[in-house]
C-alpha cells in the first residue's frame, strides 16, 4: 500500500512531492493537468485535507496540505493516484505504474517556514525555466495566493489569513514575500539529480 515517507499528524501541514515513476512525464497536455486538479479537489474534500499550495510540473507535483484526520494525507495521495490513473487508462489505455512510492513528505512545523514553503512550491516553474514569473504559469496556486484569483482547490492557511485584513492586503503581502536562503526547504538526498521540469 502507498504511504507517505514521513509520519503525519492531524492539523500539521505537509509538503508532499509526488514523482513520476522513473522521472517519467505525468501529464501529456493541459487536459491531463485539468483532470488531475479536478480529481485533487474532490479527493481532498473526501479525505478532509486542505490544499494550501500546489504546482504541477512535467514529471512531479508539489503540494502543501494539512490533513484534518490521522492518515488523511496518505489517503489523499492514494486516492488522487488511483483517480488520475483511471483518467490515463480511459484516455490513453495507460495501465503501467505512474507514481513512485512511497510519497515524499515533510512536515512543516515552523511558522516562518510555511509561507516560504508555499512560495517555494509556486516558484518551481520559474526555477525550472518554464515561466518568466510565477504568475505566468497556469498550473499552480500562485494566482490564488498572490493575485487573489478564485481557485476552488485552494484553502488558505491561517498564517496566510494573518497577512492582512482583506483579500487584496493578503495577496499584496504574499507577493512581497521573498524566500531567504535560510528558509528554503532543505535539499533531500539525491535532489540535485531530480528533474524540475
Amino acid at each position: 500500500m502507498s504511504r507517505l515517507a514521513c509520519p503525519e499528524q492531524p492539523g500539521v501541514a505537509l509538503h508532499v512531492v509526488q514523482r513520476g515513476f522513473g522521472r517519467a512525464a505525468c501529464f501529456s497536455d493541459d487536459r491531463d493537468r485539468a483532470a488531475y486538479l479536478v480529481g485533487l479537489r474532490e479527493c481532498a474534500l473526501h479525505c478532509a485535507c486542505a490544499v494550501h499550495a500546489y504546482v504541477l510540473m512535467g514529471n512531479h507535483v508539489h503540494l502543501l496540505v494539512t490533513p484534518a484526520r490521522a492518515g488523511g494525507a496518505t489517503r489523499l495521495m492514494r486516492s488522487i493516484a488511483e483517480r488520475y490513473g483511471r483518467h490515463l487508462a480511459e484516455s490513453y489505455g495507460h495501465e503501467a505504474a505512474l507514481w513512485e512510492e512511497p510519497f515524499d513528505g515533510s512536515p512543516v512545523h515552523a511558522r516562518r517556514y510555511l509561507l516560504a514553503c508555499m512560495r517555494y512550491i509556486e516558484e518551481n516553474p520559474v526555477r525550472a525555466g518554464l515561466a518568466a514569473d510565477a504568475g505566468a504559469y497556469r498550473w499552480s496556486s500562485y494566482r490564488a495566493n498572490a493575485l487573489g484569483e478564485d481557485d476552488q482547490l485552494v484553502t488558505p492557511h491561517p498564517l496566510y489569513f494573518a497577512l492582512g485584513r482583506s483579500p487584496a492586503e493578503r495577496a499584496a503581502a504574499y507577493r512581497a514575500l521573498s524566500i531567504p536562503p535560510s528558509h528554503r526547504p532543505a535539499s533531500r538526498p539525491g535532489s540535485s539529480a531530480r528533474s524540475r521540469s
